[in-house]
């Protein structure tokens, strides 16, 4: 089967792509990002009573209670699973998987449902606790993505490419400058930013020489890097 993935060589030297922040945690969501020709979707990823379950939003413990950013969700919510998502996903999207919380049966259960696609299913796999990559690590289909939040993960980040090249880095984009992607370019194949809220911000990481924008308003932000007036292309 072809390689469906976001080919990385080629888009080295053009605009940087859009990718739709937590568009697959919704089907709806899903199918409009699709419709957008949008070309990596970002699902969030929690382990809860056994399954992985395809939601942003917390729980309270074991309790069904489910909040997130000062607002509650009840029990009965629907619960979109990944291999669903994965199921209804078009062939040409590929998904990005992060990866939440600490626990390390949820990479477990994640790469294990993984393998068994592989080699039809293309996804990225990233998360904030770096352990929860490991079992991604070799696995076929599957692109690993170092997901950066803070300036110590950014040290951490420095630490672990002196060992050898990362074959993603997803980084918010508060501890981002021209001399830092620059770096993040000659250390890993792709460099994703998040938040992008608006075209100002698509524009300045643009310049930057940032891989791929992560946002929420991936209607907005694709018609704003597919303007010639809005983005420059970048080297």
């Amino acid at each position: 089967m072809k390689d469906s993935r976001w080919d990385l060589k080629a888009h080295r030297s053009s605009r940087p792509i859009v990718v739709a922040h937590r568009a697959g945690n919704d089907l709806v969501a899903l199918r409009q990002a699709e419709r957008l020709g949008i070309p990596i979707i970002e699902a969030d990823l929690r382990l809860f009573a056994g399954r992985v379950e395809v939601r942003h939003l917390r729980t309270l413990g074991p309790v069904p209670i489910f909040w997130d950013e000062g607002r509650l969700a009840p029990p009965w919510m629907p619960r979109l699973l990944l291999e669903q998502l994965l199921d209804e996903a078009a062939p040409s999207t590929e998904l990005l998987l992060d990866l939440k919380g600490r626990n390390l049966s949820l990479a477990a259960r994640v790469a294990a449902m993984l393998e068994t696609r592989a080699p039809a299913c293309h996804v990225s796999v990233c998360a904030r606790n770096w352990r929860l990559l490991e079992p991604f690590q070799g696995l076929g289909g599957v692109r690993v993505i170092h997901s950066v939040g803070s300036r110590r993960q950014l040290r951490a980040l420095r630490q672990r490419a002196a060992a050898g090249a990362l074959e993603g880095v997803s980084i918010h984009r508060k501890l981002l400058d021209p001399a830092i992607v620059t770096w993040l370019r000659a250390h890993s194949a792709l460099v994703l930013s998040w938040p992008v809220a608006s075209s100002n911000e698509a524009r300045e990481l643009a310049w930057w020489g940032v891989d791929g924008l992560i946002t929420e308003r991936f209607e907005a932000i694709a018609a704003a890097v597919a303007s010639e007036e809005t983005l420059p292309q970048t080297a």
